[in-house]
């Protein structure tokens, strides 16, 4: 598991907020914990965090809910997310989970390890979110099964 818990419902909540706000419509909280399969209260807290980083927008309100701005979808990309929820120790940490690993003092798989962590980042920072809901809509993927 490279991701916290945390950030998997993050990204999954980001992607279905944006595909629900490209046509239109905004989600309540309890919408998007059903339809991620997260818990209602874990699901709120991760929607705070992503709200205070301005890459949701939240309305209370009996039509309150969550939305994502139209531009917003086509500009951010999954690193934001993981980001926002994880910060960036995902790319930083050693592959074995030990405290001093590092060029100068390598693990067993530090050298492989690297790679796949740049890997990716690289890929986190060029998938946008559109692009991401885009195949939701066109290409069958999923956010739950």
């Amino acid at each position: 598991m490279v991701f916290s818990k945390a950030c998997e419902y993050g990204m999954r909540a980001t992607l279905y907020v944006a595909q629900q706000s490209l046509k239109g419509q905004r989600v309540s909280l309890k919408t998007i914990a059903k339809e991620i399969d997260g818990p209602e209260a874990f699901t709120a807290k991760i929607l705070q965090q992503l709200t205070k980083k301005d890459l949701l927008t939240s309305s209370k309100g009996p039509t309150g809910g969550f939305t994502m701005e139209n531009h917003r979808i086509k500009e951010i990309k999954l690193l934001e997310i993981v980001k926002a929820i994880d910060g960036t120790k995902v790319f930083t940490q050693c592959g074995l989970g030990l405290k001093q690993c590092s060029e100068a003092f390598p693990c067993p798989v530090h050298n492989k390890f690297k790679i796949i962590r740049d890997d990716l980042h690289k890929m986190l920072s060029t998938i946008s979110v559109y692009e991401s809901v885009v195949g939701l809509e066109e290409k069958g993927l999923y956010l739950k099964r």
